[in-house]
């Protein structure tokens, strides 16, 4: 069986990280995760990332690079993260498909939350990348990005 992709965005405003509560599935409703989704046949994993956060947060953005480390799924699905940044001119991330509340989460906030299973080892890694410095945030921006506030529904 193949092996396919199911990718996850590690979005940041300055330190905080978006997470987004799940309403669907019912068995995954009420837990949070990195926004994202499957990469369809044809498509890229960046660009599969970019569709998905259209869709489901109703925001353009640019895939910066891969976060190191791969995390297995319900075969025969992995779990990539990336990083990436809003694109200028974006709107504010809203829940728009499959969320009912997205939270900026501070870095001491971010275990706060009751993520599912495969994103705890997929938020453990991308701490460690940013801590080992190869991470920036809003900065790459040409411009300062203005503080996000999603509305909580």
């Amino acid at each position: 069986m193949t092996e396919r992709i199911v990718v996850a965005a590690a979005l940041y405003d300055g330190d905080r990280l978006l997470a987004a509560r799940r309403s669907a599935p019912a068995e995954l409703a009420g837990r949070w995760e990195l926004p994202g989704g499957k990469v369809e046949e044809g498509e890229s994993p960046e660009e599969a990332l970019s569709r998905e956060l259209r869709e489901e947060l109703g925001v353009e953005a640019e895939v910066l690079e891969r976060v190191p480390g791969e995390w297995p799924l319900k075969p025969p699905y992995i779990l990539q993260a990336w990083r990436v940044r809003l694109l200028p001119g974006s709107a504010d991330p809203k829940p728009l498909q499959d969320h009912d509340e997205l939270r900026w989460l501070a870095p001491d906030d971010v275990w706060d939350v009751n993520w599912l299973d495969q994103d705890v080892e997929a938020i453990g890694a991308l701490r460690a990348f940013r801590g080992a410095g190869s991470c920036a945030t809003s900065h790459d921006a040409p411009a300062p990005a203005p503080r996000r506030n999603p509305p909580s529904s």
